[in-house]
Protein backbone atom coordinates (compact mmCIF):
# COMPACT_ATOMS: atom_id res chain seq x y z
CA UNK A 1 0.00 0.00 0.00
CA UNK A 2 1.30 3.43 -0.91
CA UNK A 3 2.27 5.46 2.17
CA UNK A 4 2.36 9.03 0.86
CA UNK A 5 0.84 11.66 -1.37
CA UNK A 6 1.57 15.08 -2.87
CA UNK A 7 -0.46 18.16 -1.99
CA UNK A 8 -0.55 21.88 -1.31
CA UNK A 9 -0.85 23.83 1.90
CA UNK A 10 -4.10 25.82 2.14
CA UNK A 11 -3.59 27.60 5.45
CA UNK A 12 -4.14 27.52 9.19
CA UNK A 13 -7.56 26.79 10.69
CA UNK A 14 -9.19 26.33 14.08
CA UNK A 15 -11.27 23.20 14.62
CA UNK A 16 -13.54 22.55 17.59
CA UNK A 17 -13.45 18.88 18.56
CA UNK A 18 -15.08 17.59 21.76
CA UNK A 19 -15.32 21.16 23.07
CA UNK A 20 -11.62 21.86 22.51
CA UNK A 21 -10.13 24.37 20.05
CA UNK A 22 -7.52 22.53 17.97
CA UNK A 23 -4.97 24.64 16.01
CA UNK A 24 -4.66 22.87 12.67
CA UNK A 25 -3.42 23.22 9.12
CA UNK A 26 -5.58 22.50 6.08
CA UNK A 27 -3.96 20.83 3.06
CA UNK A 28 -5.34 19.81 -0.30
CA UNK A 29 -3.81 16.41 -1.01
CA UNK A 30 -4.28 14.79 -4.40
CA UNK A 31 -5.85 13.56 -6.45
CA UNK A 32 -2.58 12.14 -7.74
CA UNK A 33 -2.09 9.89 -10.76
CA UNK A 34 0.21 6.88 -10.86
CA UNK A 35 2.55 7.78 -13.72
CA UNK A 36 5.04 4.92 -13.45
CA UNK A 37 5.53 1.71 -11.47
CA UNK A 38 9.16 0.95 -10.57
CA UNK A 39 9.89 -2.77 -10.02
CA UNK A 40 12.77 -4.71 -8.52
CA UNK A 41 13.26 -6.72 -11.71
CA UNK A 42 13.63 -3.68 -13.95
CA UNK A 43 14.75 -0.83 -11.66
CA UNK A 44 16.30 -2.71 -8.69
CA UNK A 45 13.79 -1.14 -6.28
CA UNK A 46 10.04 -1.00 -5.78
CA UNK A 47 8.29 2.39 -5.92
CA UNK A 48 5.42 4.33 -7.44
CA UNK A 49 5.83 7.63 -9.28
CA UNK A 50 2.92 10.01 -8.63
CA UNK A 51 1.96 13.10 -10.60
CA UNK A 52 0.15 16.07 -9.07
CA UNK A 53 -1.64 18.96 -10.85
CA UNK A 54 -2.12 18.86 -14.59
CA UNK A 55 0.20 21.07 -16.62
CA UNK A 56 -2.10 23.19 -18.80
CA UNK A 57 0.75 24.37 -21.05
CA UNK A 58 2.74 21.22 -22.04
CA UNK A 59 5.28 23.33 -23.95
CA UNK A 60 6.71 24.41 -20.58
CA UNK A 61 8.08 20.89 -20.15
CA UNK A 62 11.17 19.67 -21.98
CA UNK A 63 10.90 16.96 -24.63
CA UNK A 64 12.17 14.21 -22.35
CA UNK A 65 9.42 14.83 -19.79
CA UNK A 66 6.78 15.19 -22.53
CA UNK A 67 7.89 11.87 -23.99
CA UNK A 68 7.68 10.27 -20.55
CA UNK A 69 4.00 11.22 -20.24
CA UNK A 70 3.17 10.43 -23.89
CA UNK A 71 4.59 6.92 -23.47
CA UNK A 72 2.28 6.31 -20.51
CA UNK A 73 -0.65 8.02 -22.29
CA UNK A 74 -1.14 10.38 -19.33
CA UNK A 75 -1.66 14.13 -19.39
CA UNK A 76 1.51 16.05 -18.38
CA UNK A 77 1.77 16.83 -14.65
CA UNK A 78 3.53 19.73 -12.94
CA UNK A 79 4.94 17.75 -10.02
CA UNK A 80 6.42 14.24 -9.89
CA UNK A 81 7.49 12.37 -6.75
CA UNK A 82 8.29 8.75 -5.92
CA UNK A 83 7.01 6.76 -2.94
CA UNK A 84 8.25 3.35 -1.84
CA UNK A 85 5.80 0.45 -1.96
CA UNK A 86 6.00 -3.28 -1.38
CA UNK A 87 7.07 -5.54 -4.22
CA UNK A 88 3.68 -7.26 -4.15
CA UNK A 89 1.61 -4.06 -4.11
CA UNK A 90 -0.46 -3.77 -7.28
CA UNK A 91 -0.58 -0.14 -8.46
CA UNK A 92 -1.29 0.31 -12.15
CA UNK A 93 -0.48 3.26 -14.39
CA UNK A 94 -3.34 5.77 -14.44
CA UNK A 95 -4.64 4.79 -10.99
CA UNK A 96 -5.94 7.70 -8.89
CA UNK A 97 -4.58 8.16 -5.35
CA UNK A 98 -6.50 10.57 -3.11
CA UNK A 99 -7.25 11.38 0.53
CA UNK A 100 -8.91 7.99 1.07
CA UNK A 101 -5.54 6.42 1.95
CA UNK A 102 -5.58 8.37 5.26
CA UNK A 103 -7.65 7.92 8.42
CA UNK A 104 -8.43 10.23 11.34
CA UNK A 105 -6.05 9.53 14.21
CA UNK A 106 -3.07 8.56 12.03
CA UNK A 107 0.26 10.35 12.40
CA UNK A 108 2.10 11.72 9.37
CA UNK A 109 5.39 13.40 8.48
CA UNK A 110 5.11 16.47 6.26
CA UNK A 111 7.89 17.74 4.02
CA UNK A 112 7.83 21.32 2.72
CA UNK A 113 10.03 24.29 1.86
CA UNK A 114 10.13 26.96 4.56
CA UNK A 115 9.36 30.60 3.84
CA UNK A 116 12.35 32.47 2.43
CA UNK A 117 13.14 35.53 4.58
CA UNK A 118 16.30 36.79 2.91
CA UNK A 119 19.41 37.93 4.78
CA UNK A 120 18.99 37.91 8.56
CA UNK A 121 21.20 38.69 11.54
CA UNK A 122 22.06 36.42 14.44
CA UNK A 123 19.15 37.56 16.64
CA UNK A 124 16.49 36.63 14.07
CA UNK A 125 18.29 33.70 12.47
CA UNK A 126 19.56 31.91 15.58
CA UNK A 127 17.59 33.46 18.42
CA UNK A 128 20.47 35.39 20.01
CA UNK A 129 19.50 37.38 23.09
CA UNK A 130 21.42 40.49 22.02
CA UNK A 131 22.96 43.16 24.22
CA UNK A 132 21.38 45.73 26.50
CA UNK A 133 19.44 48.55 24.89
CA UNK A 134 20.46 51.49 27.07
CA UNK A 135 23.10 52.94 29.46
CA UNK A 136 25.44 53.77 26.60
CA UNK A 137 25.75 50.19 25.39
CA UNK A 138 27.50 49.81 22.05
CA UNK A 139 26.39 46.20 21.64
CA UNK A 140 22.77 45.54 20.64
CA UNK A 141 22.24 42.95 17.87
CA UNK A 142 25.81 42.18 16.84
CA UNK A 143 26.94 38.50 16.68
CA UNK A 144 29.71 38.90 19.27
CA UNK A 145 32.89 36.81 19.42
CA UNK A 146 33.32 34.12 16.77
CA UNK A 147 36.56 32.59 18.06
CA UNK A 148 39.97 33.18 19.62
CA UNK A 149 42.66 35.26 17.93
CA UNK A 150 45.94 33.47 18.59
CA UNK A 151 44.66 29.94 18.95
CA UNK A 152 43.24 28.47 16.75
CA UNK A 153 43.52 31.64 14.61
CA UNK A 154 40.55 30.64 12.52
CA UNK A 155 36.79 30.33 12.70
CA UNK A 156 35.46 26.82 13.26
CA UNK A 157 32.99 25.37 10.78
CA UNK A 158 29.36 25.61 11.82
CA UNK A 159 29.66 28.78 13.91
CA UNK A 160 26.33 30.61 13.90
CA UNK A 161 26.63 33.69 11.71
CA UNK A 162 24.30 36.11 9.90
CA UNK A 163 23.13 34.84 6.53
CA UNK A 164 20.27 33.63 4.37
CA UNK A 165 17.23 32.51 6.39
CA UNK A 166 14.54 30.09 5.20
CA UNK A 167 13.89 28.69 1.75
CA UNK A 168 15.13 25.20 2.70
CA UNK A 169 13.45 21.81 2.79
CA UNK A 170 12.12 21.00 6.24
CA UNK A 171 10.30 17.99 7.72
CA UNK A 172 7.80 18.16 10.58
CA UNK A 173 7.26 14.74 12.17
CA UNK A 174 4.36 13.04 13.91
CA UNK A 175 1.47 15.41 13.17
CA UNK A 176 -1.94 13.96 14.03
CA UNK A 177 -4.73 13.90 11.44
CA UNK A 178 -7.73 15.47 13.18
CA UNK A 179 -10.22 15.76 10.29
CA UNK A 180 -10.71 14.70 6.66
CA UNK A 181 -12.92 16.33 4.03
CA UNK A 182 -13.24 13.67 1.32
CA UNK A 183 -15.41 15.81 -0.95
CA UNK A 184 -12.65 18.42 -1.32
CA UNK A 185 -9.63 16.13 -0.78
CA UNK A 186 -8.69 18.20 2.25
CA UNK A 187 -6.62 16.95 5.17
CA UNK A 188 -6.46 18.69 8.57
CA UNK A 189 -3.49 18.02 10.85
CA UNK A 190 -2.86 19.28 14.36
CA UNK A 191 -0.09 21.88 14.36
CA UNK A 192 1.86 23.87 11.80
CA UNK A 193 3.22 22.80 8.42
CA UNK A 194 6.36 24.28 6.79
CA UNK A 195 5.99 26.69 3.89
CA UNK A 196 3.71 29.45 2.67
CA UNK A 197 0.06 29.02 1.72
CA UNK A 198 -0.07 27.38 -1.69
CA UNK A 199 3.33 25.75 -1.23
CA UNK A 200 3.98 22.18 -2.34
CA UNK A 201 4.08 19.56 0.42
CA UNK A 202 4.56 15.81 0.70
CA UNK A 203 2.57 13.86 3.29
CA UNK A 204 4.00 10.50 4.42
CA UNK A 205 2.46 8.03 6.84
CA UNK A 206 4.47 7.10 9.92
CA UNK A 207 2.59 3.91 10.73
CA UNK A 208 1.56 5.31 14.13
CA UNK A 209 -2.09 5.63 15.12
CA UNK A 210 -3.55 7.54 18.06
CA UNK A 211 -4.54 5.08 20.76
CA UNK A 212 -8.30 5.02 21.28
CA UNK A 213 -9.77 4.95 24.75
CA UNK A 214 -9.82 1.46 26.25
CA UNK A 215 -13.31 2.00 27.64
CA UNK A 216 -16.29 3.58 25.91
CA UNK A 217 -18.42 6.19 27.68
CA UNK A 218 -21.03 3.56 28.53
CA UNK A 219 -18.51 1.04 29.85
CA UNK A 220 -16.82 3.76 31.92
CA UNK A 221 -20.16 4.63 33.55
CA UNK A 222 -20.80 0.93 34.25
CA UNK A 223 -17.34 0.59 35.81
CA UNK A 224 -17.95 3.59 38.08
CA UNK A 225 -21.36 2.23 39.13
CA UNK A 226 -19.86 -1.16 39.87
CA UNK A 227 -17.13 0.44 41.98
CA UNK A 228 -19.73 2.24 44.09
CA UNK A 229 -21.64 -0.94 45.01
CA UNK A 230 -20.39 -2.68 48.16
CA UNK A 231 -19.00 -6.15 47.67
CA UNK A 232 -20.67 -8.83 49.83
CA UNK A 233 -18.20 -10.80 51.93
CA UNK A 234 -18.36 -14.55 51.58
CA UNK A 235 -19.44 -16.47 54.72
CA UNK A 236 -16.81 -18.59 56.37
Amino acid sequence: MINGIIGKKIGMAQLFIDGKAIPSTAMRVGPCVVVQRKTVEKDNYSAVQLGFEEERIPSRLNKAIQGHFNKKEIKPMKNLREFKVGATDDHKTGEIIDVDIFKIGEYVNIIGVTKGKGFAGGVKRWGYRGGVGSHGSMFHRAPGSIGSSSDPSRVFKGVHMPGRLGGVQYTVKNLEIVNIDKNNNTLFVKGAVPGANGGLIIVIKTGKVKKASLLSVKSKAEAKEKARKPVAKAKA
